[in-house]
């Protein structure tokens, strides 16, 4: 969960709530935010235990063309943009040093965002124990960096570094629309509180995990996330902290002098481990997605040899690739939120109609209506506020693009025309033998031996 966010989104949350104190206040109310939404998908992912996050939840709810819009969408916008998002950051970041004192060249982010998605695609297609191993370390390495940047922070104040803070309110009011757009930036950084529910059928005991997870991880991070920021205002004042082009490096610059390079190098670290925990989760959607018959077959194959979903992360990797081009991280942001808190309204919508409609599914974990309700209500606010305050034309780009995915979805999932089952059928043959994948039914997942049938 921890990730690019914290070291990219401070810049647009103070941008938009205009002042210290709102601009703390958003960072505390996101995480409530998340452990709202998070809430509701205990109860959703300890009910349908299968992988695909919220594709699973709303074709049970609204049957099969909300599920496959939302496929249409996250496989091919939101997955890859935010494995993009992530990776640019990684690449501003690790670029930083070599560059003091002025902004990385452009080309030089893309092509360092480009061998971020090719490497950690790589990973990934290796080996599930690989991935995981290297998800650990830099697990450990985005605690650190908190833990210090911290730790630095309370240092500072206990210095008397409080200036910024004591007039944290002053400043002009945001508008409602300036707000939304604060809260997109700031649940960007908490976004990751439903990745667990990407990989559900691979969860060990995920009645008991699950919500063990998250109860425990996002309030964890909240605490971190507002301590992180309160430590940026302690050393930069606000109109700094706007002109810094990397915000924890420029604080480490200041405050951990000449041992500053651990911050950008484990800033690093950390936004490399977000990014490959985004492409694993994304290879699982695309996978479940293309076993149900959404997505084109060959995306539900895996791995003869190395038994992970080789397509569906190879496929994410190279829209992660596009996706670079516009190298415009807080645009991306912007709309990559503006579509996603409407999934997100959409699932806590899915939970309360299968709350009438389902009454004999098993909850293990049941929370009171009001909740989806709640979250429900945010999302509407987080997807209309800004619309109403700016409407901007990608909001209809990005609207069109969603409901598109149905001139896909008529000729070839619901009438399953011939024509195109004949035209995919040598097309999947020759990528089957280019890159040596089976349908799943014929493999086992990593870790136990293949059966004479799996084998080629």
């Amino acid at each position: 969960m921890i990730g690019s966010g914290i070291f990219i989104s401070p810049k647009a949350v103070l941008l938009y709530s205009g002042a210290v104190g709102p601009c703390l206040s958003i960072w505390a109310t996101c995480g409530v935010l998340s452990t709202i939404g998070a809430l509701c998908y205990v109860e959703l992912g300890t009910m349908i235990t299968k992988s695909g996050g919220e594709y699973p939840y709303l074709m049970e709810a609204f049957g099969s063309i909300v599920a496959y819009l939302y496929t249409w969408t996250s496989v091919m916008v939101l997955k890859p943009s935010s494995f993009a998002i992530i990776t640019l950051s990684f690449a501003e970041y690790a670029s930083a040093p070599f560059y003091s004192g002025c902004t990385p060249p452009l080309v030089v982010t893309k092509c360092l965002s480009a061998a971020a998605i090719f490497l950690i695609s790589i990973v990934n297609c290796l080996s599930v124990k690989l991935a995981n191993y290297v998800q650990n370390f830099f697990t450990a390495a985005k605690l650190f960096i908190i833990f210090v940047l911290v730790g630095a922070g309370i240092f500072m104040l206990a210095q008397g570094k409080t200036e910024t803070l004591s007039n944290a309110f002053d400043g002009p009011s945001p508008s409602v629309g300036a707000v939304g757009l604060a809260f997109y930036n700031g649940l960007w950084a908490y976004d990751g509180w439903n990745q667990l529910n990407f990989i559900t059928e691979e969860l060990k005991d995920p009645y008991r995990n699950l919500p063990l997870a998250i109860m425990i991880g996002i309030p964890l991070v909240t605490v971190c996330y507002v301590m992180v920021n309160v430590a940026y205002f302690t050393v930069l004042t606000p109109t700094e902290l706007l002109l810094s082009p990397a915000v924890a490096v420029t604080f480490g610059d200041r405050v951990l002098y000449p041992m500053s390079w651990i911050v950008p190098l484990f800033v690093v670290f950390s936004t490399f481990g977000s990014a490959n925990g985004s492409c694993f989760t994304a290879g699982r959607l695309a996978y479940v997605a293309g076993r149900e018959g959404h997505m084109v077959k060959i995306l539900s194959y895996v791995s003869v040899r190395r038994c992970t979903p080789s397509p569906a992360l190879i496929f994410n990797g190279f829209l992660g690739i596009f996706y670079i081009i516009p190298a415009d991280i807080n645009t991306l942001i912007n709309y990559f939120s503006f579509a996603q808190w409407a999934f997100y309204g959409m699932a806590a919508l899915a939970l309360i109609v299968m709350r009438f409609t389902r009454k004999e599914m098993h909850r293990p974990v049941k929370v009171p209506i009001v909740i989806p309700g709640l979250m429900l209500i945010v999302s509407c606010y987080l997807v209309l506020a800004p619309i109403i305050e700016e409407p901007q034309i990608e909001h209809l780009y990005c609207t069109i693009f969603i409901f598109s995915g149905l001139l896909f979805y008529y000729p070839f999932i619901y009438r399953k025309v011939d024509w195109a089952r004949r035209l995919m059928r040598p097309i999947t043959m020759h990528l089957q033998l280019l890159m040596e994948v089976v349908p799943s039914e014929q493999a086992e997942w990593e870790g136990t031996e293949p059966t004479e049938n799996s084998r080629p």
